[in-house]
């Protein structure tokens, strides 16, 4: 396909905003080219896609300074990007956008065992994190599921969790400081090298705020003791509604594990053709795993079996060893993959009380068939926060519209029942048209207004988190007071 060719005017504001950047950047910083800036038009919402104006990869902080300095000046919007595994568009770039790029700084910076924390330049992926100081015996909990790819930077953005949330928290309960960059090129300095920094909670806000208030640069991060031992088991069950009244009765019995996965049949039947983890042939499955010394261990299986055989389970397998713990957790973590192989599919990101777990996936299971779309349901049970995938053909016309529109459904859902858009995910393109079905209008203008005070031009991650009309004319007030 030929590639539109732009207008005079366009190239000519370009080859400003290029030249303006160049005269403070290394030349080896900048990809301008209109084919290269193609490898940045999307992130893992592939649904969308649009190529930036121009893509800077700084190194450092007074990189990113700079270059945001220049964009301010010149009032050009920009886009931040991790390693661009977001789900829900939030790395999605505009035309006429630069965007900044984190992944060539991924430096440890300073690790300090005494104090439990790991400072890192936040291009440096989850999985990275751990593998700094796992050889010491120390880990960093947050485990995304796309932790071998995604950066600190994306996960401080949507605030993301994991399979072991449930127990060590998500990402803004292992943050404990990060170095800012403003809009305007002004570098912050929040929290430090300890929980609970006096003061605004700003670090709380932070993270989760998807790039609409600065560009974090450097992340410090708690680390922890790596556990005794850890143990999963695995339980199976003759319906989901079933397996979600299980979960329900763990969570209200007070044991903790530090996860409880939940897959259904569809899953299980396409992980176990990718994976062949011995899963058995059952309608849903829950992994629940705990950890600590062989005693804690063993008294908290055994009150989560005993709650499991209340619900007559098709099956219980506990890991003996390492080897069937590791294929107990391979189908689980094959599951996306998968999925992949045999369906274009989209994946969503409510979260709901633990106690309507049976319900929704009801709910789910009747939508689906209304809608005449499958859905394979993977998620963090213990925790609420769901991860259905809606199962659709994207070469064949209408589809993925059916698609949005059954997802939107499901989040409408998860609202309705007492919980939110999303979980880890966040917001982006994919849900910010949502935004009104949680928040009312005085709750949106609250949030707006913080971003007016960090971005007063709107020019950080445009046409993202709130609903479009609403940011798009939030932005033409702040172009025209200017």
């Amino acid at each position: 396909m030929e590639m539109p060719i732009p207008d005079a005017s366009v190239l000519s504001r370009k080859a400003q905003i290029v030249a303006r950047l160049q005269a403070v950047l290394p030349e080896t910083t900048i990809i301008s080219d209109e084919m290269e800036t193609r490898a940045y038009e999307c992130d893992a919402l592939t649904a969308y896609k649009c190529p930036p104006l121009a893509v800077v990869l700084p190194a450092t902080t007074q990189e990113v300074a700079a270059t945001l300095k220049v964009c301010h000046e010149l009032g050009v919007p920009v886009v931040p990007r991790g390693s661009g595994t977001s789900l829900a568009g939030g790395a999605l770039p505009t035309a006429d956008c630069v965007m900044i790029g984190v992944a060539r700084m991924n430096d440890v910076l300073e690790t300090d065992y005494d104090n439990r924390f790991i400072r890192v330049q936040t291009g440096r992926t989850n999985l990275s994190v751990t593998g700094a100081v796992e050889e010491d015996g120390f880990f960093y909990a947050p485990d995304p599921s796309s932790q071998l790819a995604c950066a600190i930077a994306g996960n401080i953005a949507m605030n993301s969790g994991g399979a072991h949330c449930l127990k060590y928290g998500v990402t803004t309960n292992n943050l404990m400081g990060v170095t800012l960059v403003q809009m305007d090129g002004t570098i912050m300095e929040i929290g430090g090298k300890h929980l609970d920094a006096a003061g605004y909670d700003l670090l709380g806000l932070i993270c989760g705020s998807e790039g609409q208030l600065g560009i974090v640069t450097e992340a410090t991060l708690r680390i922890l003791p790596k556990p005794e031992g850890a143990r999963p088991v695995l339980m199976g069950f003759d319906s989901n509604e079933v397996a979600g009244a299980c979960v329900a009765d763990i969570i209200k019995a007070g044991v903790l594990p530090v996860a409880i996965e939940f897959m259904d049949r569809p899953c299980i039947e396409a992980t176990e053709a990718f994976a062949k983890a011995g899963y058995p042939m059952c309608e849903a499955l829950l992994i629940v795993e705990v950890e600590g010394s062989d005693a804690e261990i063993d008294e908290q299986l055994a009150l989560i079996l005993e709650i499991a055989r209340r619900h007559n389970p098709v099956e219980l397998r506990e890991a003996k060893d390492a080897d069937e713990a590791g294929r107990i957790w391979l189908g689980r973590k094959s599951a996306f993959g998968a999925m992949g192989q045999i369906n274009d599919y989209m994946c969503l990101d409510g979260t709901i009380p633990v106690s309507e777990l049976p319900y929704v996936l009801r709910r789910i299971g009747e939508m689906s068939k209304e809608y005449g779309l499958d859905v394979a349901n993977v998620f963090h049970a213990g925790d609420g926060n769901m991860h259905p995938l809606i199962l659709f053909d994207a070469n064949k016309e209408g589809d993925l519209e059916l698609c949005e529109a059954f997802g939107a459904d499901i989040l409408r859902l998860c609202v309705e029942v007492g919980g939110c858009l999303t979980g880890e995910h966040g917001v982006g393109i994919e849900k910010r048209d949502l935004m009104t079905d949680q928040f009312a209008p005085a709750d949106l203008e609250a949030q707006m207004a913080v971003k007016d005070v960090f971005d007063p031009a709107w020019l950080l991650n445009p046409a993202k988190v709130f609903p479009l009309a609403v940011s798009e004319s939030r932005r033409s007030v702040a172009l025209a007071a200017e």
